[in-house]
């Protein structure tokens, strides 16, 4: 299951796609834990008591903070009471544009697209694009060549981890994109996978967002002050710790280019604020085994899987210092994967399609 030892090429538009195309691997069937159907449509319901409260309490917690930072500003209590602000700003930012997107947060529709729409902002993604973007994400997930968000190469660029500390890779990409999306321009790795029928909706949201921008920039102008840019756009940068830090630990050290989430995808027990700010999303493998459970279900949708998934990290601390292991030993092996024991429970491992269509298990076995 280890990558070739040669460099590959990471981008949409480079052989390892057509590769991916022709071994069988491109929008595959994969591997899903076995649940009786009733148990499942039960936990697929969606409900809009769970995400209007805990929107509520979020909105309420960053005004809260925010109203703090305001308080501090000039004085050395800005640093921590920004700092707060900014994790409020961001990372529940993340967790909300992604479950929004999914559709499956609210039982409204209009609600999620609200949601959704917001927290791209925040978090600084053109939410079309980004909508897509996260599409192929789940039907190709860490298949090279065919993944847009595969978080780091084999081997890892540490430049890019170092600068996304503050968001300031991704950030200027993605602030770089909507200025080309204001002109009518897609660029090469978008075309991929944003269909034409919805740039047009593309370029108007970036026009909306870069309006926006425009806006913030006159208002700190004329008040003569950075403090309006501390609240709106700045956070997605100062504030974005954890967004890597939880971004890092769903795949990085997992295998690639394999049709089972058990083996590209990690669970992780986390304590109840984080599980707030992260909106369930520890519960990553069996998100991505069935996207269509809400949040509010993925605790129960876990205990339904357990017995068929290898254990899950027993904390944010044990499953980062795994990821931050295996990218120091990828610099000199990047086919270094870590490998997981499954449960005596649980299905074997199934990687990819044999010859003849059907799938193959850990062993190569048909």
């Amino acid at each position: 299951m280890s990558a070739s030892h040669q460099k590959r090429d990471y981008s949409l538009s480079g052989p390892e796609g057509k590769l991916a195309q022709e071994r069988g691997l491109a929008s595959a069937e994969w591997y899903a834990t076995p649940i009786p159907r009733k148990r499942m449509k039960e936990l697929m319901q969606r409900r809009n008591g769970p995400a209007i409260r805990d929107t509520v309490i979020w909105l309420s917690l960053l005004i809260g903070f925010g109203y703090l930072a305001y308080l501090s500003w000039g004085t050395w209590w800005a640093l921590p009471a920004f700092l707060a602000y900014g994790i409020l700003y961001s990372s529940p930012g993340d967790s909300r544009w992604h479950e929004c997107g999914h559709g499956t947060a609210f039982k409204t529709p209009w609600m999620n697209e609200w949601v959704y729409q917001f927290a791209s902002f925040l978090v600084l993604r053109p939410a079309t694009p980004w909508r897509w973007s996260h599409t192929r994400h789940h039907t190709d997930t860490y298949i090279v060549g065919r993944d847009p968000e595969i978080a780091q190469p084999r081997p890892p660029v540490w430049k890019i981890i170092m600068l996304e500390i503050m968001h300031l890779y991704a950030g200027p990409r993605d602030i770089k994109r909507m200025f080309m999306h204001c002109f009518g321009i897609i660029d090469k790795g978008e075309k991929e996978y944003i269909p034409p029928a919805e740039y047009r909706k593309t370029f108007w949201e970036s026009r909306v967002y870069v309006l926006i921008f425009a806006a913030l920039i006159a208002t700190c102008i004329y008040t003569s002050s950075i403090l309006p840019a501390m609240f709106i756009v700045l956070p997605s940068f100062y504030g974005s710790i954890l967004v890597l830090v939880f971004g890092l630990t769903q795949h990085v050290g997992l295998n690639e280019d394999v049709l089972d989430h058990r083996l590209n995808t990690r669970t992780i027990y986390m304590n109840p604020v984080f599980r707030f700010l992260y909106w369930n999303m520890n519960y990553h493998i069996e998100h991505h085994m069935f996207p269509m459970v809400p949040y509010h279900a993925l605790p129960k949708l876990h205990a339904e899987m357990k017995a068929d998934c290898p254990p899950p990290s027993p904390g944010l601390a044990s499953a980062f210092k795994d990821v931050v292991t295996a990218l120091l030993k990828q610099r000199k092996d990047p086919t270094y994967t870590i490998e997981r024991e499954l449960p005596a429970t649980a299905q074997p491992y199934l990687v990819g399609p044999t010859t003849n269509g059907g799938m193959k298990d850990v062993a190569g076995m048909d």
